[in-house]
């Protein structure tokens, strides 16, 4: 059987190389998709920064895991302590939901991804909340460690700490919003450990993390994890990436009585991460003698037809010691994209896609999010071109209409 998964790689990799573009991937048929999926952990081994657990939240069980302590830079997964310790001063009644968050210069300086915060000027504690479980914002991650730590650099001493009091004994933090520095890692297990907090710690807080948008200064946000939409059962928590680290996530999905966790770390784009992911934690439900339904739907929907077969990104050199040179991967001149949100219908969100010029390289998906009463709908367009995506962008803008403008590998983009 390993043989033959190493065939069908092997094979799907050269049609990749010959094919030589993200959009030929979606030539691959549901059926591929679904049968690499079950290797889907095996194939990522390999990778220098590949890491995954999937536990039982009740318990604490490891169902699965491929060096979950080994260290790694966890990305935007930071800021899942950084709530922590916000919900932990909810709780305690340092703070209120409504209390002002100030904005400093250095907030305000946060590279992408963020809310475009500007100095001397305040937001709530619940629109940094916000902020940071949808667009994982770094401004707003940095203004919040403010408030609670007087300055960032003192809040991650406290969340360091409080990760050690956690159980998390592998996890260093250096600042609030996971924007690279060679010495903030943590491990898969830590991840999930800090997971299994936030969901029994906070439970009246933790329906933060499955928020499909929100509306900031007009401006319609949406949330980066597209598995809330994608994978039954899925209710959070959070998504990361910076170049040392590839495409990370932590997932939990609940099914019956059984809630799991998952956590991938290491992966070469948001589409592999996700299939990764859902090939995980389908495992892990089985394994607690719970039906999987059919992915068949699911897979249909992914974006770019990614192959769920995880080649993990692979990094040159030795595991994790130090962020910046030597690790930049060079992007195709296709690996932009463009989202934008907030359509009441599927015919006004792909009318806006229309708007969008691009080549033959690109794809459009519309996504449905928000409640069951009140739907809503956004478009994706993936596979542009630096011009494509800025010029769609401000054609979208000149019509009123918010976007947002990503490119996977760029180095200081802690989000996704």
């Amino acid at each position: 059987m390993a043989t033959l998964r190493i065939r069908i790689l092997a094979s799907v990799m050269r049609f990749r190389h010959i094919a030589a573009g993200r959009a030929a991937c979606g030539f691959v048929t549901a059926a591929l998709v679904l049968a690499l999926s079950a290797g889907a952990a095996r194939a990522q081994i390999g990778s220098d920064r590949y890491s995954s657990i999937v536990i039982d939240a009740a318990t604490g069980n490891v169902l699965s895991a491929v060096n979950p302590d080994v260290a790694r830079y966890p990305a935007s997964l930071t800021k899942m302590m950084t709530l922590y310790m916000a919900f932990e001063a909810l709780r305690d009644r340092r703070l209120t939901l409504a209390a002002p968050v100030p904005v400093s210069a250095h907030a305000a300086s946060m590279s992408p991804s963020k809310l475009g915060l500007v100095p001397g000027t305040r937001l709530t504690v619940e629109q940094a909340i916000l902020g940071l479980v949808t667009k994982s914002a770094n401004d707003a991650a940095a203004a919040l460690g403010e408030l609670l730590g007087g300055d960032e650099a003192q809040f991650a001493q406290m969340m360091t700490l409080r990760a050690r009091a956690l159980g998390m004994t592998h996890t260093t933090f250096r600042n609030a919003s996971g924007l690279p520095d060679p010495q903030q890692v943590t491990t898969a297990r830590d991840l999930a450990t800090l997971a299994r907090h936030l969901i029994r710690d906070f439970p009246d807080e933790y329906h933060y993390f499955s928020t499909p948008s929100f509306v900031f200064h007009g401006r319609t946000i949406l949330n980066h994890d597209h598995l809330l939409q994608r994978y039954p059962g899925a209710d959070g928590i959070k998504t990361g990436y910076i170049e040392a680290a590839g495409f990370n996530l932590v997932t939990s999905a609940v099914r019956g009585d059984v809630r799991l966790i998952g956590v991938v770390i290491g992966a070469a784009r948001p589409g592999e991460r996700d299939l990764h992911m859902a090939a995980l934690l389908d495992r892990g439900f089985q394994a607690m003698n719970v039906p999987v339904p059919s992915r068949n739907d699911w897979a249909g929907h992914v974006g770019g037809g990614l192959i769920a077969s995880a080649q993990a990104a692979t990094m040159e050199g030795a595991p994790p010691t130090a962020v910046g040179a030597g690790t930049h991967e060079r992007a195709s001149t296709h690996a932009w994209e463009l989202e934008t949100g907030g359509f009441a219908s599927q015919d006004a969100a792909r009318a806006a896609g229309a708007l969008v010029r691009h080549g033959e390289s690109a794809e459009l998906h519309v996504e449905r999010y928000g409640s069951r009463h009140r739907p809503r709908f956004r478009v994706i367009l993936t596979g542009l071109s630096q011009t494509e995506a800025r010029g769609g962008c401000q054609t979208l803008t000149r019509r009123h209409i918010a976007c947002t403008v990503l490119r996977a590998d760029a180095g200081q983009f802690a989000s996704r």
